[in-house]
């Protein structure tokens, strides 16, 4: 792995958490961009690459899976990391067969996502 920090795109639309997750990663050495919607976080994948995606199941403007979708169509090998917090594992499943790398349930330990972020990217630049 070279030197230069994961490149994430997170998109939630509880901007507190994207506000503190977004310090915390970034505190730990992530070159962390935030998206408020799905909208939002398609058109920042447009102008911007990204190593990684972390993408909240339940957004305002459009569901969690339709946006990974989307972002499956623009960048087939980006890994996206969904989080869930209403106790839609199921809905988390889908978004698996959807071809997301993990979903996690929210709140998640901050250890835990950072360790799911690197094996994702671990995994995509080895092409596993």
């Amino acid at each position: 792995m070279n030197d230069e920090p994961i490149r994430l795109l997170l998109v939630d639309d509880e901007a507190g958490f994207l506000d503190v997750l977004q310090k915390r990663l970034g505190k730990r050495g992530l070159d962390v961009t935030v998206a408020i919607s799905g909208a939002e976080g398609i058109q920042t994948l447009r102008g911007k690459d990204f190593d990684v995606a972390v993408l909240d199941l339940k957004l305002e403007d459009m569901g969690g899976i339709e946006v990974l979708q989307i972002f499956k169509k623009m960048v087939p090998e980006l890994p996206v990391i969904m989080l869930t917090g209403h106790g839609s594992e199921q809905a988390a499943r889908e978004g698996m067969a959807h071809g997301a790398f993990d979903y996690m349930l929210k709140p998640c330990d901050l250890d835990d996502l950072l360790n799911k972020i690197r094996q994702a990217v671990g995994q995509a630049e080895t092409g596993n």
